[in-house]
Parts: C-alpha cells; sequence; structure tokens
C-alpha cells in the first residue's frame, strides 16, 4: 500500500510539474502573443490543434458599461496621475521646452532642432554641424544645450547612443551612492559587461540597469501597438463591480483522442495535451485572482477616486511567489475599465521605502496645491519640505518636479498667473 502511494504522489508531481513549466511561458506572455508561447507545445504534439480567438472585432468583446463609457484601445502612462492623455512623444517634449530648462531664443532652437532630428526610438540624429553653422555658434555650445535632455521626460531621450541614454537615466535612478562608480564604469563598457561581475555592488549596478528604458522611447513605441485587455472591470447594472476574464481572446485546444491506435506515444501525447489545457486555464485563474486583488486595493479608483499604495510584495505573498514571477506575470498584461485601459503593472506603486510609496506622496502633493495660497503658491522647494516632514523619507527636489510634470501640474511661477487670470 505504502509502495502504491508513493507510486501516486510521484506521478501527481511529474503532472503538476509538466502542467508548470507550460503554465509560465503561458503567464507571462501578452494575450496577442499566446499563440506564439505555445506554438512549441502544440508543434511537438500531433494531437493537438489550436484555433486563434482573433477573429472577432475587439469593441464587440466589451461589456456594454465599458464601450458606453467611450473606451479607447490605448495604453496610458499617467494611470497614477488619473489622467487619460494620449499624447505623442513630440507633443511631450514640446511642453518641456521652456524655462527653466531652456529659457532663451537660441536654446529654444537648439532644443527644437534636437526633438525634430529624434529618430523611431528617441535617439539624436541630426546634424549638428550644419545647425552651428547656420547660428553661428560653437558644437560644444549646442551640446550644452542638448545634454539638458538628461533632465528632460522620458528620461534618456535624446541621447546620441545607448551609453549616452544610461547616463542620463543614472542621474534620475535610485543608485547607492557606493555603487554609481561602478554603474558608470559599466555603463561606458557594456560590452565587455560580465568582466565586472566580481566588482563589489554589482549586483545594485544591475538592478538599476535592468529598470532602465531600452530603447527610451520605448512606452510611445508600445503605444502604436493594438492592446488586447486580459481582464474588464466595470459595475454592472445592479452597480456591483465585476472582474471578468476577456477569454473570447483565448485560443481554443482541440485535443483528437479518436486515434485507434493503443499506443505509448499517443497516451504520452495526450497527456501532454491535456496539461497545456490545464496551463491555460492556471494562466485565466491566476491573473482573475489578479484582478480581484486590484480590485480590492484599488476600489477607490475604480470609483473616480485616487490610486492607492500596492506593492508587488503584496501580490506575491498572497500567491506564494517571489515578485520577480509575479512582475513577469503582469508585464504586457491590460486591464478595461470605464476610466480606460490601463497597464495592470501600473497598479502597482513603485515603493519609496517600506511604508510610502510614490502614489501616496503624489496623491499629498495633489491635496497640498488644491489647497495653496493662491497669492503665493507653494515653490518645489516647499513642497519637498512638507513631504519630508510628513513622510520621513529623503528627496532631492529634481523629484518634486518630476511628480509636478507627471500630474500635470505647473510650476509655482505658472500658477500664480493662472490665479490671477482665474
Amino acid at each position: 500500500m505504502a509502495v502504491l502511494r508513493t507510486t501516486q504522489n510521484v506521478e501527481t508531481k511529474h503532472k503538476l510539474s509538466n502542467t508548470l513549466r507550460n503554465w509560465l511561458p503561458i503567464l507571462h506572455s501578452s494575450l496577442s502573443d499566446l499563440g506564439e508561447a505555445m506554438a512549441p507545445f502544440v508543434e511537438a504534439n500531433p494531437l493537438v490543434e489550436v484555433k486563434s480567438g482573433f477573429e472577432e472585432d475587439f469593441e464587440k468583446r466589451l461589456p456594454r458599461k465599458i464601450i458606453s463609457q467611450s473606451v479607447s484601445n490605448t495604453r496610458t502612462e499617467q494611470i497614477e496621475a488619473l489622467t487619460i492623455q494620449h499624447k505623442s512623444l513630440y507633443d511631450v517634449l514640446d511642453e518641456q521646452i521652456e524655462a527653466p530648462l531652456f529659457p532663451t531664443p537660441l536654446s529654444q532652437k537648439i532644443a527644437a532642432f534636437v526633438v525634430a532630428n529624434l529618430d523611431e526610438n528617441g535617439y539624436y540624429e541630426g546634424e549638428s554641424e550644419t545647425f552651428c553653422k547656420q547660428h553661428a555658434i560653437t558644437l560644444a555650445e549646442f551640446e550644452r544645450v542638448r545634454l539638458r535632455f538628461a533632465h528632460v521626460e522620458p528620461v534618456g531621450i535624446a541621447a546620441k547612443d545607448l551609453a549616452e541614454s544610461f547616463l542620463f537615466q543614472l542621474d534620475s535612478s535610485d543608485i547607492k551612492d557606493e555603487a554609481y562608480g561602478l554603474c558608470v564604469k559599466v555603463i561606458n563598457d557594456l560590452e565587455h559587461i560580465h568582466g565586472y561581475a566580481n566588482e563589489p555592488h554589482f549586483a545594485e549596478v544591475m538592478r538599476v540597469l535592468g529598470s532602465f528604458k531600452n530603447p527610451p522611447a520605448i512606452d510611445f513605441l508600445e503605444e502604436s501597438s493594438q492592446i488586447i485587455p486580459d481582464l474588464m472591470i466595470y459595475f454592472n447594472d445592479e452597480h456591483n463591480i465585476e472582474v471578468k476574464l476577456n477569454d473570447a481572446y483565448y485560443p481554443t485546444i482541440e485535443i483528437d483522442t479518436n486515434y485507434g491506435v493503443a499506443h505509448e506515444f499517443v497516451t504520452q501525447k495526450i497527456k501532454e495535451a491535456k496539461s497545456l489545457v490545464d496551463a491555460l486555464e492556471m494562466r485565466k485563474a491566476t491573473l482573475y485572482k489578479v484582478g480581484l486583488m486590484i480590485v480590492e486595493y484599488q476600489y477607490e479608483f475604480f470609483t473616480g477616486g485616487a490610486i492607492m499604495p500596492l506593492t508587488l510584495k503584496t501580490l506575491a505573498d498572497e500567491f506564494g511567489h517571489n515578485p520577480s514571477t509575479i512582475s513577469r506575470a503582469i508585464a504586457n498584461k491590460y486591464i478595461a475599465c470605464e476610466r480606460g485601459v490601463f497597464a495592470m503593472k501600473d497598479f502597482f506603486t513603485t515603493a519609496i521605502d517600506e511604508d510610502v510609496s510614490n502614489a501616496a506622496i503624489k496623491e499629498f502633493v495633489t491635496n497640498l496645491i488644491k489647497n495653496e495660497n493662491r497669492k503665493k503658491p507653494l515653490s518645489d522647494m516647499k513642497l519637498l519640505e512638507l513631504i519630508q516632514e510628513k513622510f520621513k523619507v529623503q528627496m532631492v527636489r529634481r523629484t518634486i518636479a518630476k511628480y509636478r510634470k507627471q500630474l500635470n501640474i505647473a510650476g509655482s511661477s505658472e500658477r500664480k498667473k493662472l490665479y490671477h487670470l482665474h
């Protein structure tokens, strides 16, 4: 009896491991790439046929409540700002070609020239010498202005190459002071990056480099492709919130179980096919559970309020997985709701420390400015002082300016003018 129990346990574990092996690549892929992720399993199994789920129109599959709110099939990078804006890269950059970074007419001309000569990835490829001759300036003067793009959003834009883009992003990163010098060395020698593996702080350098955008305009490249949400979250006619899988886009797996030959090969392939079906169902169950957790923690957002702090660790603890596994699981996944279509990862805020998130600080900034003295608006330095006092964190003024831009809040001098006009 003990032998039988052991054999059953081994078979159960083997079946589970096969399902998990199939499940991870299927879970990590986007809905539109699901067929491609399944292809290796399908090609190796003559008993399996997969039919694509991409045959009907996108809007026909959305709940009526979502369609009635005119949800656009576009990703937004502004969920924490609680705005739904779909500006092009050039629109975003044009808004930043002004004081204090570009205070003079000449500096603004140089900046406009740089923006006009970006390639599709966000790298600068203009003829600087020609511009310099036309405006009777030196190349050094031109470069001094171009390098100010290191302080422009998205960070890394207008660099000449990958290394320079990473150096731009390094100055806005959260790298530890002791790792900064090594990071500069690694960036300037990316071809031999693994030669630094034994250096102290190499792990910190790799963590920071892994957070950089490559290419710098990647967020705007993503917006150009069609996005199919995995989940739909909306209030039904009874005013109850619903989480619905967009399973109409899932491929259909058909298994030919009518093989007339009773053979070990056929039996094995049928098992593998059923394991693939199980993996697809696990994907649905996992993402549905993620949707329920997002509703639980972000209910206020779906009723028109603010995004609340929610870390990947919270989700990982709930699932019993590492945060890195969860991070890959929610990558390239989207949620359609009555406020728009949002990247799933944007519901998880980056923690400044264990208790404070970017979203909490942004909400605090928004409330401060809503209630500020209109005759004497709060400066970035004052906002910084109030944030540090409330949250007991150390930040720099540049971060406050960055948050303001993400929240579409003008600087104190501009707000003063706007208040005066009103």
